[in-house]
């Protein structure tokens, strides 16, 4: 299963990913997998403040229906808007045009807490 190294993990099957001064976030290749063939995505709101664990949308698969959580606490700052028409980018590219929203950070050290690659495959190998 893809885990890139450049990503932070939640135990919920988020990913986030520094990018520009923002974090950019998604779920996993793990979580899309189980899931199965998704076919609507409910995308969080540009503005919305965030902590960590927040609910923020809901992903829908042929198989039930997800809860997205926040893995980091700020501001959310950009989603993909291209996921309401073509939900199938998470099953596609879950770390590439599959990415959900980008949070501009509340914390210094945005990621702390999450899990590294390492950490991440060891939770869903085990």
């Amino acid at each position: 299963m893809d885990v890139p190294e450049d990503c932070r993990y939640s135990k919920d099957h988020e990913w986030a990913r520094p990018d520009a001064g923002r974090i950019r976030v998604g779920i996993t290749a793990f979580a899309q997998d189980a899931l199965g063939d998704i076919v609507f995505v409910s995308l969080p709101a540009v503005g919305a403040t965030v902590a960590a664990g927040d609910v923020i949308g809901e992903v829908e698969s042929t198989k039930s229906v997800s809860e997205l959580y926040a893995p980091v606490a700020g501001e959310i700052v950009a989603v993909n808007e291209a996921l309401v028409e073509a939900p199938e980018r998470l099953n596609q590219d879950p770390y590439g045009e599959g990415w959900v929203c980008e949070v501009s950070a509340s914390d210094p050290d945005p990621t702390t807490g999450l899990m590294d690659a390492a950490a991440y495959r060891q939770l869903t190998d085990g």
